[in-house]
């Protein structure tokens, strides 16, 4: 019997963007909803990374689906709820978790996240995706942070670590460990600490998951970004993936083309 042939490679594509290129113009991009929280934002940052983040996703699912930005809908779905009321107890009635695509983009999946200066889109073709994106900071407490974060084996690693590598290795734990969470639909709500993964100076990789719901195969990297900032992807499937990343000079052709 002849073995297997190799999996066909699924694309995974990224779109990063600065918030330099955030305009009022591309609110008309939005619906209703999505006008009015960006409203409410007090601070211009958070209407600009708000307001990125949601438009290239509608114009990158418009393309992917050929049809116009406006047509694009999503509904929200909350694992965290549909476990709790598997389990008999009953889930929050609020619209609430993470957007899909229905409609003419039905099929597609996506994850947005944003910190700083920096939003970023990863969409893929009905296979789960998660993205994030982490600005390193020094935190007041980041002992603290990190035991209610790291699991056991990753807070071995991490408290070995020299003073100056362990701001930097922290947010490299989050970033990828949070990326898995949202592509499970989970999100924090999850446990940041019911994920392993490798250390942060080694090839991406997820290692273990505490307790029900695992999530199967997992493809991760991360994702190259100023030095001031841990980026990662992760993707449920065991078939290869080819990432795709677009740059931020390449993402505001498409949004100054949206916005003539």
């Amino acid at each position: 019997m002849s073995p297997d042939p190799t999996p066909t490679p699924l694309t995974a594509t990224v779109w990063w963007a600065h918030t330099s290129a955030a305009s009022s113009r591309l609110v008309r991009l939005l619906d209703e909803g999505e006008r009015t929280r960006n409203e409410r934002f007090r601070f211009q940052a958070d209407r600009d990374r708000h307001l990125l983040g949601r438009a290239m996703t509608r114009l990158t699912l418009a393309e992917l689906s050929g049809c116009p930005p406006e047509f694009i809908a999503f509904d929200l779905h909350c694992r965290s709820c549909e476990d709790k009321e598997r389990a008999g107890v009953e889930r929050d009635r609020n619209p609430h978790g993470k957007p899909f695509p229905i409609g003419a983009a039905q099929g597609w999946e996506f994850s947005v996240t944003h910190s700083g200066e920096w939003v970023a889109l990863a969409v893929t073709e009905g296979i789960p995706v998660g993205v994030d994106v982490e600005r390193v900071a020094p935190a007041r407490d980041l002992d603290g942070l990190a035991g209610y974060t790291l699991a056991e084996p990753e807070h071995r690693v991490w408290s070995g670590l020299g003073e100056p590598e362990r701001t930097g290795a922290f947010y490299g734990y989050w970033a990828r460990k949070e990326a898995l969470l949202k592509a499970t639909g989970l999100g924090l709500s999850g446990g940041l600490r019911r994920v392993t993964v490798s250390a942060p100076h080694e090839a991406a990789e997820f290692v273990s998951w505490e307790g029900g719901g695992a999530p199967g195969p997992v493809w991760m990297a991360d994702l190259e970004r100023e030095e001031e900032y841990r980026s990662a992807v992760a993707v449920l499937t065991d078939r290869p993936v080819d990432l795709r990343v677009r740059t931020a000079q390449e993402t505001v052709s498409e949004l100054l083309a949206a916005r003539s």
